[in-house]
């Protein structure tokens, strides 16, 4: 995936859960997200850390993959978040937001190969 408009952002490589089982287990029992690196869960609006060993980021997208809404540095364990109306929700190792210059607006869009 890249940023559409913002051609300083690097693409990052995103693994797709696109299924109950693979939603479910989302980044639970992994080590470390890392850098450049994503989970794509979708559909989905809301994310929790439970059974998670380190904290994420997380970006909240539209039906076009349009940031909504950014959940920076949500902690494991006790972290719980939620995007009202959002489709699907890209988690991130903490940090990557910043470090990607990221922001809500922004459109996300898919790049193969």
């Amino acid at each position: 995936m890249s940023m559409e408009g913002a051609t300083d952002i690097p693409p990052l490589s995103v693994e797709e859960a696109d299924t109950f089982l693979k939603r479910f287990l989302g980044l639970m029992g992994r080590g470390k997200l890392p850098q450049g690196q994503g989970l794509l869960l979708s559909p989905c609006s809301s994310v929790h850390m439970c059974f998670m060993r380190f904290s994420i980021d997380v970006l909240y997208l539209d039906g076009v993959g349009r940031i909504l809404k950014i959940v920076p540095n949500l902690r494991p364990w006790i972290g719980l978040s939620l995007c009202p109306g959002a489709r699907a929700a890209l988690e991130l190792a903490a940090g990557e937001v910043g470090r990607l210059g990221l922001r809500e607006g922004m459109r996300l869009k898919r790049v193969e190969g």
